[in-house]
């Protein structure tokens, strides 16, 4: 079945075919920044790392951000030592002469500083457009994705198939590494997961290929309508890369060109990488797609087993083989990923219940992912839904609910969806937000399970209005679920 991979393609240089801009400047060896007066909204890791290079690249920089606390003024104490003026406690004041601003992901279009600039003609990049526009000559490539869901896990995927076919590689954009530092760094290739909010800011990445996991809706507040927040994503694809879309999903896989590579969970056609039985089988990178395919691993080297994870295993592979790298490199480098916490984590088994910690499952679409895969849940959902609908998601998954329990600001409109597409679930309400709250959420969703059954922690919203983090989220019920497990035991 296996046949030979395509010869990886050479690297490019990195601005072929793109002329110099309108003010005259070549992009060759990286945009000059010498004697620019720039902007850097936001002082976070990706606003302070573009700060350094910057500053390193002769720009007058300035870095503002409406936080004054001791963490940001030692953060500013550090810049400052580089030459960089900081301004703390006005995030909204554009300074006076300033010809290029580069924004944080988070801060959204119609903040004063950014509409100002934008109101005066003045440039906007986002740390990625900065990014590919500081890459020297014969930089590494981009293998680029974005999505609703899976993007980290689909990232680092990729970037351990990559290590395992023998190449310098490293997984940034919206994770790891700020990208600003490793365009600079020398890696052979760059595995980047792009957000919505960083493809807004961004113009001219050519990346070599790129893939579009999926597409609900998420962060309308930031966007404005769901269209919008679509034809950002879009914007990964580019003239002349390898673009890559999910079949199974017709959101993403209308946003690609016509000629786009495809990855699905059913048999794959050809042009597509996909599923027959337990192998994952390649029949878009080989050099008869018609008549012949590549074995690239077995579903059981895909952890954790999810459909949704199984899919982001197949769009990591389908940008890797647009590298060129080897089946065999596939198989090794899904073996030897290891998921980041909160994604579908097993926590414990407590009177033959499963408790499940998915506090990553921050949109209702990741959530739909999570519940799929359970046959019978005590769904624990809520928080800040960002302005996405729920109904869906509940019709979706009404067949495979016992119980929910609701958390967080939101929690109304969950029972509301619930009321209106599953009012036979029985509905428990948790209005508690102080530290023991999760104990409480635990010890009802306990009292609801039965034996094979999971309780799930699936939010579907964000934590902030609970918690500093989706991954404080995740703790707090795991250390729940770890104390209901003690006592178990203790009752033993």
């Amino acid at each position: 079945m296996t046949q030979q991979p395509p010869e990886p393609p050479q690297a490019r240089e990195p601005d072929e075919g793109r002329k110099p801009d309108e003010g005259g400047q070549s992009f060759e060896g990286g945009e000059s920044f010498e004697g620019r007066r720039v902007v850097v909204a936001g002082l976070g890791v990706s606003g302070r790392a573009a700060a350094r290079v910057l500053a390193g690249r002769g720009a007058h920089v300035t870095i503002v951000d409406a936080r004054a606390d001791d963490a940001s003024r030692e953060q500013a104490a550090e810049l400052e030592a580089l030459g960089v003026t900081v301004r703390l406690g006005d995030g909204d004041t554009l300074p006076e002469g300033t010809d290029l601003v580069v924004t944080s992901p988070g801060w959204k279009p119609d903040v004063p500083l950014l509409a100002a600039a934008a109101s005066a003609g003045i440039e906007i990049y986002g740390e990625v457009e900065l990014a590919w526009r500081l890459r020297p000559a014969g930089a590494a490539p981009w293998l680029a994705l974005t999505g609703t869901n899976g993007k980290t896990t689909c990232v680092r995927m990729l970037t351990e198939i990559l290590v395992a076919a023998g190449h310098d590689a490293v997984a940034v954009g919206n994770v790891g590494t700020p990208i600003v530092e490793a365009v600079l760094e020398g890696h052979d290739v760059l595995a980047v997961e792009l957000s919505s909010y960083q493809l807004h800011w961004s113009s001219s990445l050519r990346p070599l290929a790129s893939a579009v996991l999926n597409v609900a809706p998420d962060h309308i507040d930031w966007h404005g309508s769901f269209e919008a927040y679509a034809a950002d994503k879009a914007k990964i694809f580019t003239p002349g890369a390898v673009a890559v879309v999910n079949a199974d999903e017709p959101v993403s896989a209308g946003l690609g060109p016509a000629d786009a590579k495809a990855f699905t969970l059913a048999i794959p056609a050809p042009g597509q990488v996909g599923v027959v039985e337990d192998l994952l089988v390649d029949r878009a990178f080989v050099d008869d797609p018609a008549t012949s395919a590549a074995e690239l691993a077995e579903l059981a080297d895909v952890k954790p087993f999810a459909p949704h994870n199984v899919a982001n295993a197949l769009a990591a592979a389908a940008l890797a083989r647009a590298f060129g790298v080897p089946p065999e490199a596939v198989r090794a480098g899904l073996r030897a990923f290891v998921p980041d916490p909160h994604r579908i984590a097993h926590v414990a088994t407590v009177d033959g219940v499963d408790y499940v910690d998915d506090s990553k499952a921050t949109n209702p679409h990741a959530a739909a992912s999570s519940l799929a895969a359970c046959r019978s849940a005590v769904w624990i959902a809520g928080g800040l839904l960002k302005g996405a609908d729920v109904d869906d998601l509940v019709a979706s998954c009404a067949d495979r609910l016992r119980a929910a329990v609701l958390i967080g600001r939101d929690r109304a409109r969950i029972a509301e969806a619930l009321a209106r597409h599953a009012p036979d679930v029985p509905v428990v309400d948790v209005p508690d937000t102080d530290t023991g709250a999760m104990d409480r959420v635990v010890t009802r969703a306990a009292a609801l399970a039965e034996p094979g059954d999971t309780v799930l922690l699936a939010p579907a919203g964000a934590s902030f209005d609970m918690f500093t983090s989706y991954g404080a989220r995740g703790d707090a019920f795991a250390d729940a679920v770890r104390r209901l497990s003690e006592q178990a035991s203790a009752r033993a």
